[in-house]
C-alpha cells in the first residue's frame, strides 16, 4: 500500500478563487479611487483606503497601478476618452454631411456628461491641475486634442460644402462644446436646475443658438 506523503499541502480553493477574483478587478479599483477621490480629495485620499473600499490588500493595489496619479490617469482612459474617441469616430465616418455628424456629437456628448460620475473625472483634474501640471496635460492630449481636432476637421468640412459660412474653425469648435460642458458644470458641479435631463431639448436649442450665428447667409 503506498501512502500520501504526508508534507505535500494541497493549494487550498479558497486561495485559488482570491487570486482569480484579484486578478481581474481593475474595475472595481477604479470605481473605488473615483469615490475616495471624490470623498476626500485628489492629494489627502490614500491608496490603502483606494484599496480597502476595493475589497483588496494595499499591496495588491500596486499591481494594477503604481501611484494616485496613475489611478487618475486610468480614470481618464476609462470614463472620458471613450467619448473623445467617439467625437473622432463620428467626424472621421460623417464628413459626407457634417451637419448630421455634429448633432450626433452634441447628442453624445450630452448623454455622457449627463452622467454624474463621467463629469466627476473632468471635474478632478480641473481641481487638481494647477498643482500637477502632469495631469493637465495628460487629460489635454488624450481628451481635449482628440475630439477638438476631430470637431475643427469636421466644421471645415461644413464650411467647404457651404452648410456654414467661413469663420475659424478652432473658435467655432470651442463655440460648440463650451455651453454643454458649462451645462455639465452648471448641473453637477453648481447645482443648478438643469436640461441635461432631456439631452435632445439641449441639443435643439444649443444648435438654434450655435447656428443662428454661423449659418451660410442666403
Amino acid at each position: 500500500m503506498v501512502r500520501k506523503a504526508s508534507g505535500a499541502k494541497k493549494i487550498s480553493e479558497p486561495h485559488t478563487r482570491w487570486r482569480r477574483r484579484a486578478e481581474a478587478r481593475p474595475d472595481e479599483i477604479l470605481d473605488a479611487a473615483l469615490a475616495e477621490f471624490t470623498e476626500r480629495g485628489f492629494e489627502a485620499a490614500r491608496m490603502e483606503d483606494i484599496a480597502r473600499r476595493a475589497g483588496i490588500s494595499k499591496g495588491g493595489i500596486y499591481l494594477y497601478f503604481p501611484s494616485k496619479t496613475a489611478l487618475l490617469e486610468a480614470l481618464i482612459e476609462a470614463r472620458v476618452t471613450p467619448l473623445a474617441r467617439l467625437v473622432r469616430t463620428i467626424a472621421a465616418t460623417g464628413v459626407e454631411d457634417p451637419m448630421a455628424s455634429l448633432h450626433m456629437i452634441a447628442a453624445a456628448a450630452a448623454h455622457r456628461l449627463g452622467d454624474a460620475k463621467v463629469f466627476s473625472v473632468p471635474r478632478l483634474v480641473i481641481s487638481v491641475s494647477g498643482r500637477f501640471p502632469e495631469i493637465a496635460e495628460f487629460y489635454r492630449v488624450h481628451v481635449v486634442d482628440v475630439a477638438r481636432g476631430a470637431l475643427e476637421e469636421l466644421i471645415e468640412a461644413a464650411m467647404a460644402k457651404g452648410a456654414l459660412r467661413r469663420v475659424d474653425p478652432r473658435a467655432a469648435a470651442r463655440a460648440f462644446i463650451g455651453p454643454i460642458l458649462f451645462e455639465a458644470l452648471w448641473a453637477h458641479v453648481l447645482g443648478g436646475e438643469s436640461i441635461l435631463g432631456d439631452p435632445e431639448k439641449l441639443i435643439e436649442q444649443h444648435f438654434d443658438v450655435w447656428l443662428n450665428g454661423l449659418e451660410q447667409c442666403a
